[in-house]
């Protein structure tokens, strides 16, 4: 028992200490230090019970500041003894810390280790070594044990603090650290001795557990260090060439990897400068311990070491005590040893593979992975396999915090050859998923995996492109190497799926394989390919899965893989010919029992697996929309398969129809089955009738001109099917002619049963089939069921009180309305557009972008009404423009995605509205007329130009390019005097900045087209010289302009055209608009003009040679020359009246050459 004596001699120590100190002259600190303290070190301890906290705390600092400012080979033995009776104090009671000590303590540490380790080392080999490194493991271990109790109750400042003393130490340690590296830390006793790996182990430990805490908190500046000295330690592993297995290594290797994983989760700083240091480093850890164990000399060795009380993070463990300890194990357990000791003393992890460890490693829990179970083998390969995954947990970390940098590593991480065939001195990700012995190791390879074809990775992918091997020269293109990698990662990942049984793996390769399918460009790679994914996968779903308990959710992760199989853009022509084979053979005859199509519906109708039920249902519904031929032959069975599972919705008992998960009520489950079901029905209707999108109006599309109509570009409709692999008109006939038997079946079996439900989201999904109605066959329809048609959408639109289904009748509305075929009276177009205008005042703004959508389809359909005669003699006529107009000026101020679809409303409007002029301030007044085209407010037009600038200046970019569109229409119409309106100036003004500043190519080729809609110089009015400099100009400049993004790339040869044909309309118009500006300026710009136009001809010429077409020319060819001949005859009249009859008659010389 301690008394009171034994405090007193604390005190008289420390009080003496202090006296000395401050006399004069001084005494040497170090032998003040080791007669009064370290001789009686033993008797101080005993004392440090009885102190309260903050004079040991007190003391305790003042001997580390007084030991701090060391200098001289006398302080070395005071900075030892030191450093041992600080961590001796700190083993037996809790030193009291706070926010003004802490950082006190954290400098006198790092003054003692810097004094310490500049000192000279001696050799790793020697034990003198080990009595040099103990202080330094001492001073870590403390400052440990401090941090942990400490960062209980600290605050980010502490953290901060204490991430800087071990960025501050950790350098000193760097030279003895590569020189020690693989040196034995045993003596030939089999004693283990202490190094400074050790101490490192510790350091990471610390500077894990503070990023833990407030990482991303943590100042650019302490990240970036941070980053640093990991990078120069992961650099010397990688230097090595090969890792050291032994206990102390492992120990410093966990400790290292668990601080990796930390800082690169909590970072916020760019990681790009090291991802390639790191992944060199962290490869070397995908075979770490699959050589065996290594061979130890003495029993003390797996003991736990009673020097390094080090408690390791989750990530890392210890090993059992004894070798001789066989505590009691699971039978599953005892069966994993049985097998394991069957295998060779020198077991080689090359000869595991996939297929052998999915019989030998059944691991069911992380305490698989327990310390005191089994052997020394067993325990050691446990542990080993922890740092595998630690170093792939590592990876993955590395992809998430910077995706792009980590493609550019992606050769070394996945093989672009022989796969299967194991590979120890170049281990990939592939590897360790084949062929690791456990099963973790397996599971975090693929999760990395999967992680690596996520976010970025999806679209640098899609360079890829494959050739065969011997087609290579000495150097090996990207895309090449690419399509290598995607092949072998196909060729690894279906062996894998047909050969493993382990519910958890298979999960993680069913996530991996529907990844890789997303970002694989099937359309270069070997056409075989998608089928033998389709195939492979269908036998694995056929042949089912072991455990029962995750049979249902490893079905629906296989079926899910299919779905994106079969949604793979472009469509292909293996997988479409392997459909059209099985759809050919029936579905009657036994032989085609095991067909992938036959299978899907076998799954479909399993309505008490409501899960595997949807999943069938969703490939079904992808196999219609790309492969949209089969439908024909599988009509009959879908229909008979959606009208099952719309009669159990209706008639029978959902609780017995529909198996619900605990987590779903059973309503919920049975509306998500009848959504796929309808969406399958949905999908097959569009594309058995030949739906490709919104109908086309065939009206003038500005871009559409001899220049440029072999540039326009078709854009893809996601809800519309792929027609790839048949002529497009004997298609459309026979799609045509068969889609009106099966709509109007639909209508009278499926859709009535559930236009009405109970459910929103089933109603919602029923109406959006009416938005996939043909105008073939919406005229096909009797009379009786095209009401059926427009009162439901009607109704819903303006009665039904969910948003989603008031969306998709508008969608609906927007579609009928573009029937060009179709004869809707007016009474049905001012139901639409009532149905319209009241959802785009809905709160919520998807349903104000769909009624936006179908407001402006609606206005755009009634141009082709302006002199419709059933239009006429209604005095509503002028009412239904006028609430269209005011309904459009009230959308532009909405948000953008409404904004664009209020723009083109307008657009529409201007085009077919007959206006005439009457007084001489110009007030524009619409004509006497009781057709569309009357309007009723004078104001209209002025507000809706006005509109159009707002747009221009605060739209995004769809519109922008809408208002270009807009105005085009708006400078179409004859009755607009464009000279006469003050606001014209301004418009071009607008149109003329875009053209020359928009960073979108679209925008610039809608301006562009928009300039070239006026046909005579008159409608220009004084803006008629300023756009042709304006559109010369860009034209000029357009090939030495700034960086063209690879956005714009494409669009840029369709700019070029546009500006072209833009051009040569103004030049055939400068000969009737004579002005001095014109004139002078194109005297100036002659020479250029007329070698544009030369290399004009120039190129007509090589293409009509590259034609074959010889004298005879296509109309296409007939009207550029036209519109070329007529520029330059015009340019030519109008150089001769500006005295420059040079190059008028060099000009009059081109055009007869042309012609």
């Amino acid at each position: 028992m301690f008394t009171a004596a034994s405090a007193g001699k604390w005190r008289t120590a420390f009080l003496s200490l202090r006296d000395e100190i401050s006399t004069t002259p001084q005494p040497p600190v170090p032998r003040l230090l080791q007669d009064l303290i370290f001789s009686h070190s033993n008797s101080l301890l005993s004392a440090v019970s009885l102190l309260p906290p903050h004079e040991l705390t007190s003391d305790c600092l003042f001997l580390l500041d007084l030991v701090s400012k060391a200098d001289g080979p006398d302080w070395i033995p005071v900075s030892l003894h030191t450093c041992q009776l600080i961590h001796d104090v700190c083993a037996r009671v809790l030193v009291q810390q706070n926010s003004s000590s802490w950082p006190l303590f954290l400098h006198s540490f790092a003054c003692v280790l810097e004094f310490l380790l500049r000192q000279p080392m001696p050799s790793p080999r020697s034990t003198a070594y080990s009595s040099r490194v103990e202080p330094v493991i001492q001073c870590f271990e403390t400052l440990r044990r401090l941090a942990a109790l400490y960062q209980r109750n600290s605050s980010h400042p502490e953290n901060i603090h204490l991430v800087k003393f071990v960025l501050r130490i950790i350098p000193f340690l760097h030279h003895d650290l590569v020189a020690s590296y693989g040196c034995s830390n045993q003596e030939p006793t089999g004693k283990k001795l202490l190094s400074l790996w050790d101490a490192m182990a510790l350091a990471f430990d610390m500077f894990g557990g503070a990023f833990s805490v407030s990482g991303s908190l943590f100042p650019n500046d302490v990240c970036q260090s941070t980053l640093e000295v990991l990078r120069k330690v992961m650099d010397v592993l990688a230097s090595k060439g090969q890792l050291v297995e032994d206990r102390s290594m492992w120990r410093f290797y966990s400790c290292l990897l668990d601080c990796v994983h930390v800082v690169l989760t909590n970072i916020k700083c760019p990681v790009s400068d090291h991802v390639s240091s790191f992944i060199a480093a962290l490869r070397m850890f995908f075979c770490f311990g699959l050589n065996g164990p290594p061979q130890f000399s003495h029993p003390d060795v797996v003991r736990k070491d009673k020097q390094l009380n080090v408690k390791l993070s989750p990530l890392r463990s210890g090993v059992s005590k004894n070798a001789n300890d066989t505590p009691y194990r699971p039978p599953h357990l005892r069966k994993r040893d049985d097998l394991n000791s069957k295998l060779p003393e020198s077991c080689d992890w090359r000869r595991l593979s996939a297929q052998d460890s999915a019989s030998s490693d059944v691991i069911l829990s992380d305490s698989d992975f327990s310390d005191s179970d089994g052997s020394i083998r067993d325990s050691y390969s446990a542990q080993s396999s922890k740092v595998r995954i630690a170093a792939i947990v590592c990876i993955q970390d590395l992809c998430q915090a910077d995706s792009k940098s980590f493609t550019t590593q992606w050769m070394t991480l996945v093989p672009t050859n022989d796969v299967l065939k194991p590979r120890k001195l170049e281990a990939t990700l592939m590897t360790c998923l084949l062929f690791d012995p456990h099963l973790k190791v397996r599971i975090a390879s693929a999760s990395a995996l999967s992680t690596m074809m996520d976010g970025a990775s999806s679209i640098f992918l899609q360079v890829a492109e494959y050739k065969e091997s011997s087609k290579y020269g000495s150097f090996t293109p990207l895309s090449n190497s690419l399509g290598l990698v995607l092949m072998q990662l196909h060729t690894g990942i279906l062996h894998l799926i047909h050969r493993d049984n382990h519910g958890r793996l298979l999960i993680q390769l069913f996530k991996f394989l529907l990844l890789l399918i997303s970002s694989t460009p099937y359309s270069r790679m070997p056409g075989e390919l998608l089928p033998k994914v389709i195939m492979s996968l269908h036998a694995r779903i056929t042949e089912g899965f072991s455990f029962k308990n995750d049979q249902t959710g490893l079905l629906v992760a296989a079926i899910g893989c299919l779905t994106a199989a079969f949604s793979t853009f472009p469509p292909q022509m293996n997988v479409h010919n392997m459909l059209l084979d099985e759809t050919a053979a029936g579905f009657d005859g036994s032989e085609r029992k095991s067909g992938v199509i036959f299978t899907l519906f076998r799954f479909a109708e399993q309505y008490s697996d409501a899960s595997t039920c949807i999943e069938a249902l969703q490939v079904l519904r992808a196999m219609a929309l790309n492969y949209p031929t089969i439908v024909s032959a599988c009509w009959e069975r879908v229909s008979v398969l959606v009208y099952k599972l719309l009669q159990f919705a209706v008639v029978e008992d959902p609780a017995k129809t529909w198996k619900a998960s605990v987590k779903e009520p059973v309503g919920y489950v049975g509306d998500k089955i009848l959504t796929a079901a309808i969406k399958v029905l949905d999908g097959c209707l569009r594309a058995i009738s030949g739906f490709k999108g919104n109908e086309d109006l065939h009206f003038d599309r500005i871009i559409d001109t001899p220049f440029t109509s072999d540039c326009i570009r078709s854009i893809r409709i996601s809800s519309a099917p792929s027609y790839g692999f048949e002529n497009p008109e004997i298609a459309q006939e026979q799609l045509s002619q068969a889609g009106c038997y099966q709509w109007s079946e639909a209508i009278r079996k499926h859709i009535v049963l559930v236009l009405h439900s109970g459910s929103a989201v089933v109603r919602s999904t029923v109406v959006t089939c009416f938005a996939g109605i043909t105008s073939s066959v919406f005229v096909s329809f009797s009379q009786q069921e095209r009401e059926f048609v427009t009162s439901s959408i009607i109704n819903a639109a303006l009665h039904d009180k969910s948003p989603s289904v008031r969306s998709a009748a508008c969608r609906a509305i927007g579609v009928v309305s573009c029937f060009p075929e179709t004869s809707l009276s007016i009474g049905i177009y001012e139901k639409f557009i009532l149905a319209v205008e009241a959802n785009t005042r809905d709160p919520l703004i998807s349903v104000r972008v769909t009624a936006s959508w179908a407001l402006a389809n609606v206005c755009e359909a009634l141009r082709y009404r302006v002199n419709d005669t059933s239009f006429g003699g209604s005095n509503t006529t002028s009412q239904v423009v006028d609430s269209l107009i005011e309904c459009a000026l009230r959308l532009t101020e909405d948000g953008d995605k409404v904004k664009a679809n209020a723009v083109r409303a307008l657009g529409s409007i201007s085009k077919y509205v007959k206006l005439r002029c009457m007084t001489s301030n110009h007030d524009v007044l619409p004509s006497v007329h009781h057709h569309l085209s009357g309007a009723v407010d004078s104001t209209w037009l002025e507000r809706t130009v006005q509109a159009f600038l707002s747009c221009v200046t605060t739209g995004n970019v769809k519109v922008q390019w809408n208002v270009c569109h807009a105005l085009s229409n708006l400078f179409s119409n004859e009755t607009v005097k464009l000279q006469d309106m003050d606001w014209a100036p301004s418009v071009f003004s607008i149109l003329l900045l875009l053209l020359r500043d928009a960073s979108n190519f679209k925008i610039r080729i809608q301006a562009a087209a928009a300039l070239a809609v006026p046909v005579t110089p008159l409608a220009y009015g004084r803006s008629f010289p300023d756009v042709v400099k304006g559109v010369w100009h860009t034209l000029q400049n357009l090939n030495s302009d700034r960086e063209t993004t690879p956005t714009n790339f494409k669009y840029k040869k369709s700019l070029e055209n546009q500006l072209t044909s833009t051009m040569l309309h103004l030049l055939s118009l400068v000969s009737s608009g004579r002005c001095e500006a014109l004139t002078d300026f194109l005297l100036k710009k002659a020479s250029f003009l007329e070698e544009w136009l030369r290399g004009l001809c120039v190129t007509l010429k090589e293409e009509d040679n590259a034609s074959g077409s010889g004298s005879t020319s296509t109309s296409g060819e007939k009207q550029k020359k036209e519109l070329i001949s007529r520029a330059i005859r015009s340019l030519a009249r109008s150089l001769e009246a500006g005295h420059n009859p040079e190059m008028a008659l060099k000009l009059q010389e081109l055009d007869s050459n042309l012609n």
